[in-house]
């Protein structure tokens, strides 16, 4: 008797999750391209262009500072006296190296800083508009009736007609239309 009553009971079981599963809808799956989101945006472009200004800027301090030190490593080494020279001038010299030296580690550290600020200005930007972006997919899934959403890049394949990255985009546009690209100071 126990063996039968423990049968039945699986079999209810068995077919009350098989009445369950069948009565779950079949999953809505709508794409979105983050990527394009981001760089598409108009809050996205407005900080391309200023992030683009900034990094233009790094780079031309970089190719001063190395022309600078870079003359400045050569007239240095062409003044090095010669062994046998006076101590006073193979002091001088060693003192202009020091100062050349401590100047280069200087410069170094202050671009470092400036590659820093830039990458959280970058950060920034990718976390502001990834917040503004995440209740405008909301908004487009329950439109949607959608209950999955995948990033573009996780797909090997979908339809265009489940892509819905335009109107996530253009959504976003007038919800948020600049962001900032100044990161707090570390």
């Amino acid at each position: 008797m126990k063996i039968i009553s423990k049968t039945a009971i699986m079999i209810t079981a068995m077919l009350g999750s098989a009445a369950l599963a069948q009565a779950l809808p079949p999953p809505v799956v709508i794409i979105v391209d983050m990527d394009q989101v981001i760089n598409g945006s108009a809050a996205g472009k407005q900080a391309a262009a200023d992030l683009k200004t900034r990094a233009d800027a790094i780079q031309a301090r970089l190719a001063s500072l190395r022309t600078q030190f870079g003359t400045e490593g050569e007239a240095l080494q062409k003044a090095q006296p010669a062994p046998t020279a006076a101590p006073a001038a193979i002091t001088a010299w060693q003192t202009k190296a020091r100062d050349l030296q401590t100047r280069q580690q200087a410069a170094e550290a202050d671009l470092q800083k400036r590659d820093r600020d830039f990458q959280a200005s970058r950060q920034l930007v990718l976390k502001q508009i990834n917040d503004a972006a995440q209740p405008v997919i909301s908004t487009v899934m329950r439109e949607r009736n959608a209950t999955i959403v995948l990033a573009e890049g996780a797909t090997l394949q979908h339809s265009a007609a489940i892509d819905v990255t335009a109107d996530v985009l253009a959504r976003l546009d007038k919800a948020l239309p600049r962001v900032s690209t100044a990161a707090a100071a570390k």
